[in-house]
């Protein structure tokens, strides 16, 4: 059964792409035998023109395809800035198919015959890494936010503690009191919601590059 817009934000699905229908509707009696539900295409260009799930999610393509293949659709997908893994399953691949779709950054390239259990695991796998996508960025924009927040001085007093400067380090650094260190750093640390040092420099690494080389 394909997916309906009812289902949770949050819950998983497969993005079938075959053109051949029963193939489609047995991953899909597959996947949503395991609660994975399933939304199936006939072409690469019903994908490119369909508004897709904001959801935890995988591609299954086939390789050969009516139009474009589903080599040229992982190329558009990415050249679309559609980061959602992606998994081949084909009964026409060779090695350098295989090869090509990998170098691009396809999860896994499956030939048929495949076994269930083997399908399955992938495609699981494949929508845990997007599901793991998706937190990393919900909790960069979160970080993003709270750092603009943050006042000329707390910024550099972040950049200093994450370094490993002690305090009076700092306020040498800076031209400034150790009591206004202090001060700036507890400041920012309620700003950016760190309780310690080790969750502080998590949320460090949770800032999008430009921020950390200091591009601000």
């Amino acid at each position: 059964m394909d997916a309906s817009c009812s289902g949770a934000k949050d819950k998983p699905i497969a993005l079938l792409v075959d053109d051949d229908i029963n193939v489609s509707e047995a991953m899909s009696d597959l996947l949503n035998s395991v609660g994975i539900e399933t939304l199936s295409f006939a072409s690469a260009r019903e994908v490119l023109e369909a508004k897709l799930p904001d959801r935890p999610s995988c591609f299954v393509l086939d390789v050969r395809m009516p139009g474009l293949s589903g080599l040229d659709l992982q190329r558009h997908l990415q050249s679309n800035g559609i980061n959602t893994p992606i998994v081949f399953l084909t009964g026409h691949g060779d090695i350098a198919m295989s090869v090509e779709a990998m170098k691009a950054g396809a999860v896994d390239f499956l030939t048929k015959p495949v076994r269930d259990q083997t399908f399955l695991d992938v495609v699981s796998n494949a929508i845990a890494t997007d599901q793991a996508r998706r937190e990393a960025t919900r909790a960069s924009r979160m970080h993003s936010a709270d750092y603009e927040t943050l006042t000329l001085r707390e910024r550099q007093v972040l950049r200093a503690v994450v370094s490993g400067a002690l305090n009076k380090q700092i306020a040498y650094e800076l031209g400034i009191s150790e009591i206004t260190v202090k001060l700036h750093r507890s400041n920012m640390m309620k700003k950016m919601h760190a309780n310690s040092l080790s969750q502080l420099f998590t949320v460090w690494q949770a800032l999008p590059e430009s921020v950390r080389r200091g591009d601000d």
